[in-house]
C-alpha cells in the first residue's frame, strides 16, 4: 500500500483582509472635500429656500383662514403688517386665533381692497362664509427673487406663483 502524501504547507502567511492606512486616509480626505462642497452649496441655497418656505407658509395660513370661514359660517380676516412682517387671522371684529411672523430679510408688499384695509400701514384680506373674499396680492421678495400669493375675490382661491406679477 502506498504511503499517504504529506500535507503541503504554504510558504507565506495568508494576508488578512482589510484596508491599509493610506487607503483609509484617502477615503477620509475625499469625504471631507465632498462635505465642504455640500456645505457651501447648502449655505448658498438657504436664503432662496427661506423665501419659498415663507411663501408656502403664508399661502397655507390664507387657505386655513378661508377654510375656517366656510366651516364656521363666520367671516374671517387675515391681517398683515408689511413693516414688521407680522400676520394674524381670526374672526372679523374678534380676537386673532392664529398669528406669526415672516423671517427677517424678506421684503413684503401687499395690495388689498381699500374697504378691507384696517389702517394705512396694514393690509387685510377678508374671507366670507360662502368662500369668497375681498381678494388681494402679497409679494414676498429677497434680493432679485420674488414670489407672489394671489387671493381671488370671486372664489377665495389662493394661488402661489414665482415673480412679482403685473
Amino acid at each position: 500500500m502506498p504511503a499517504p502524501a504529506p500535507a503541503r504547507r504554504r510558504s507565506c502567511a495568508p494576508r488578512s483582509a482589510g484596508f491599509t492606512l493610506l487607503e483609509l486616509l484617502l477615503v477620509v480626505a475625499v469625504m471631507a472635500s465632498a462635505l465642504a462642497l455640500l456645505g457651501g452649496a447648502v449655505a448658498g441655497a438657504l436664503p432662496g429656500q427661506q423665501l419659498r418656505d415663507a411663501t408656502a407658509r403664508l399661502a397655507a395660513e390664507l387657505r386655513a383662514t378661508r377654510a375656517r370661514a366656510v366651516a364656521t359660517g363666520e367671516d374671517q380676516v387675515f391681517r398683515l403688517d408689511p413693516a414688521s412682517r407680522h400676520w394674524a387671522s381670526g374672526p372679523a371684529g374678534g380676537e386673532a386665533r392664529r398669528s406669526g411672523s415672516l423671517p427677517e430679510g424678506l421684503s413684503l408688499r401687499a395690495t388689498v381692497a381699500r374697504e378691507a384695509q384696517p389702517g394705512p400701514d396694514e393690509a387685510a384680506i377678508r374671507f366670507f362664509a360662502d368662500g369668497t373674499s375681498s381678494g388681494g396680492r402679497i409679494v414676498l421678495s429677497r434680493d432679485s427673487a420674488a414670489w407672489r400669493v394671489d387671493v381671488a375675490w370671486l372664489t377665495g382661491a389662493v394661488r402661489v406663483e414665482r415673480g412679482e406679477g403685473r
